[in-house]
C-alpha cells in the first residue's frame, strides 16, 4: 500500500498556534505530512526563508510530530505536490474571506492536476482571529504576542522586532 502523503504549504511568518493547530491535525490524516515552506516576496517577510524553514522545523520537534518533514520550495505548488508524491493539499480556514480565496485556488489547482485533492480544516474557534501578518503588526507596535504563538517563535519574533525597531510611540 503507498503511503498517503499531504502537503502543507504557506510562507510561515511566522509560525502561529494557528498553523501548529492545522500541522498537528493534519498530521493524523496522512502517513507523512510535508510541510512546505515557500518564498512569497509580495508578502514582505519578516524572516528569511532558511529562518522560517527552522523555525518550523523547531515547532515540529516541539510538538513531537513524527510523520511530519519540512520542505522549502520556490515553485508553482502542484508540481512540487507532484514530485513528492502528495494526494492532497492541506489548507487551514480561519474566515468567509479565507474560504473565498482558497475556495479559488482549489479550483485552479485542480485544472492542473485533479489527482491531488485540496483538504479544509477549520481552525479552533480559539485560534480563528490569528494571522501572521497581525501577530507581526502587534509585535512591531509593542503588543504582547504570547497568545498567538509559542514562546520559542515569540522570542524570535520579538528579537526581529527589536533588531529592526518599533513602531509608534504610543500615543
Amino acid at each position: 500500500m503507498t503511503d498517503r502523503i499531504g502537503l502543507y504549504p504557506g510562507t510561515f511568518d511566522p509560525f502561529t498556534l494557528g498553523h501548529a493547530d492545522i500541522m498537528r491535525r493534519g498530521a493524523k490524516l496522512v502517513d507523512r505530512l510535508i510541510i512546505g515552506v515557500t518564498t512569497n516576496p509580495s508578502k514582505d517577510p519578516m524572516f528569511s526563508h532558511d529562518e522560517r524553514m527552522a523555525m518550523v522545523a523547531g515547532e515540529v520537534a516541539r510538538l513531537g510530530l513524527t510523520n511530519v518533514e519540512i520542505k522549502g520550495f520556490d515553485a508553482l505548488l502542484m508540481d512540487v505536490a507532484e514530485r513528492e508524491g502528495a494526494s492532497m493539499i492541506l489548507r487551514g480556514l480561519r474566515a468567509v474571506a479565507d474560504f473565498e480565496y482558497e475556495y479559488q485556488m482549489a479550483g485552479m489547482n485542480q485544472q492542473l492536476n485533479a489527482g491531488i485533492e485540496t483538504v479544509f480544516l477549520m481552525a479552533d474557534i480559539s485560534l480563528q482571529p490569528i494571522a501572521s501578518k497581525l501577530v507581526k503588526e502587534i509585535a512591531f507596535y509593542g503588543g504582547d504576542i504570547a497568545r498567538f504563538v509559542s514562546p520559542q517563535v515569540r522570542e524570535l519574533v520579538v528579537a526581529r522586532v527589536n533588531q529592526l525597531g518599533r513602531k509608534g510611540d504610543g500615543r
